[in-house]
């Protein structure tokens, strides 16, 4: 009878560590379900709360811009007030210092002539004899007339023609423009007009025009094929006034006018060339 009964207490001992493991494991589950199930209902709270105070990104705004006239208006007071809707991608790029530095200063490296050269002593004309001897006279050592140490002799390592200019990825220079064209607009250097049409060659009326507007040190692009021929004639003799096409326009030139008009085409130029898909620009009456 005593050892039944060792025999059943054994058993019960046996059974307990298995109720309590069984016990656990099936809190451990409802505890991990309901972490799970607050977990994933937190997770659509702040899904809520991200909705409602989302802020869109700059680039996904676009940009308006009041439109000018180049042309003066047949009556007084009369001023465009249309606007212009602008690609963000082009026209509100993050600016880039490092981009614009890449790319001004490989256009200055492409205007470098890199004609500069010298004569080496083998170039230089004159007799090959030795002018003393080597030793006796209790000078120095010299050997023919175009040694560089002598007046009238060769260069040593002077320069000789080479190319200066360097290379840049397409992209990078895409890139360069827009971040370019987008500083102007911070800057509020950018304008746009309809067309850059002008009706006469005549210089004075040209300054004038622009007097009254306040176009001073103005660039500007066109997106035709060539300048507009009365445009083009009459600002010939302003010397703070440059045009230019779409296609000559650099990032160099873009920085350094203090403003920069362009007309519509060039807009719709730079918007497809820029980012590879149709334009978008449009006026808005």
């Amino acid at each position: 009878m005593f050892s039944a009964c060792k025999h059943a207490l054994s058993k019960q001992k046996l059974c307990r560590p298995a109720l309590s493991i069984t016990n656990s494991t099936e809190r451990l589950i409802r505890s991990t379900s309901q972490l799970t199930i607050r977990h994933s209902s937190q997770l659509q709270v702040a899904g809520d709360e991200s909705s409602s105070s989302f802020t869109p990104s700059p680039l996904a705004n676009p940009v308006y811009l009041s439109m000018s006239s180049l042309i003066r208006p047949a009556e007084e007071g009369t001023e465009s007030q249309d606007v212009v809707e602008l690609d963000p991608s082009v026209f509100s790029h993050p600016i880039r210092r490092d981009i614009l530095h890449l790319c001004v200063v490989q256009y200055l490296d492409s205007l470098r002539q890199g004609t500069a050269s010298t004569k080496t002593r083998g170039e230089v004309r004159g007799s090959g004899r030795k002018i003393r001897p080597q030793k006796g006279s209790g000078k120095a050592r010299l050997g023919d007339a175009q040694s560089p140490m002598l007046r009238g002799g060769g260069v040593a390592f002077g320069p000789k023609p080479r190319d200066f200019s360097t290379k840049l990825p397409r992209k990078v220079i895409q890139m360069g423009l827009r971040v370019a064209l987008s500083a102007k607009v911070k800057e509020r250097g950018l304008g746009v007009v309809e067309s850059l049409q002008w009706p006469t060659a005549k210089t004075s009326e040209l300054a004038q025009r622009l007097e009254a507007l306040g176009w001073q040190k103005t660039l500007f692009v066109t997106g035709e094929e060539a300048v507009p021929e009365g445009l083009k004639r009459a600002s010939a003799n302003l010397p703070h006034v440059e045009t230019v096409t779409a296609k000559e326009l650099n990032v160099y030139s873009t920085l350094k006018w203090s403003r920069v008009i362009l007309d519509i085409p060039a807009v719709k130029f730079f918007e497809e060339t820029l980012t590879n898909r149709p334009s978008l620009s449009k006026p808005l009456l």
